[in-house]
């Protein structure tokens, strides 16, 4: 049982970012590896792609999310807490933790609608995202005209000697990568910036967030600032197999 595309689109556009960035950005008190039992992934992929959450019939908050992830969590993160040096009655080892968690949904969230996108290309039941294949470097496992397409999406960095912009590049061991762009609200709203030239010139480069769209357009974004992918990426990656 999935959500559908078009649902899971809309939960995306209604979350508040901003307030998110707010309360969770500054808090970096929790950054230690987590066990494997205190881990999310299990829990986003069973409430967001398997739709385990109230009958399936709306995407969860952040919060609503926290409060299952918790409760199947509890005793495992009690038992973290207490070896992880943090006292037991500071405020620091909760607020932290689910602030790391935080983190992790947010980038997960994305990627689990691009799942969605992919199945509208692909065909119904043709995908599966799962905590295993995650393990495996496989975010997206398409299944289609009897193979198996193994995709990993790459987040774009933005180091400056990265300037070039890549479209579902196939790996020696035959992933293929998809990448994925997250400008900031300023280079978004100021999609040029100046460098000097020689001569002491100046001329304006495109920033990569737009350069990106400009040359491949396989990446939406919402007014709320999340970046999502559309069907462009995917259709052509299917394109290799008919």
């Amino acid at each position: 049982m999935h959500y559908t595309k078009d649902k899971f689109e809309d939960f995306l556009k209604n979350i508040d970012l901003n307030e998110y960035r707010k309360l969770y950005s500054h808090i970096k008190t929790v950054e230690m590896d987590l066990p494997k039992n205190i881990q999310a992934l299990d829990t986003i992929y069973d409430v967001y792609w398997n739709a385990d959450f109230n009958g399936g019939d709306t995407p969860p908050s952040f919060d609503s999310f926290y409060e299952v992830y918790y409760n199947r969590c509890k005793d495992n993160i009690n038992s973290f807490w207490a070896k992880s040096g943090f006292e037991k009655d500071c405020a620091c080892f909760p607020k932290g933790l689910k602030a790391r968690i935080y983190r992790t949904w947010a980038s997960l969230i994305t990627q689990i609608h691009a799942g969605y996108v992919a199945e509208e290309v692909f065909g119904k039941d043709s995908i599966e995202q799962s905590t295993i294949l995650d393990h495996k470097g496989i975010d997206i496992l398409a299944k289609y005209k009897g193979n198996e397409i193994k995709i990993q999406i790459k987040k774009e960095s933005k180091r400056p000697e990265i300037s070039r912009m890549y479209r579902a590049e196939v790996s020696s061991n035959g992933y293929f990568y998809i990448w994925y762009v997250v400008p900031s609200q300023e280079d978004y709203e100021n999609p040029y910036y100046k460098v000097k030239a020689k001569k002491g010139l100046l001329r304006e480069c495109v920033k990569p967030f737009v350069k990106y769209n400009a040359e491949n357009g396989t990446l939406d974004r919402l007014q709320n600032g999340f970046v999502i992918f559309n069907k462009k990426e995917f259709e052509l990656i299917k394109n290799n197999f008919d």
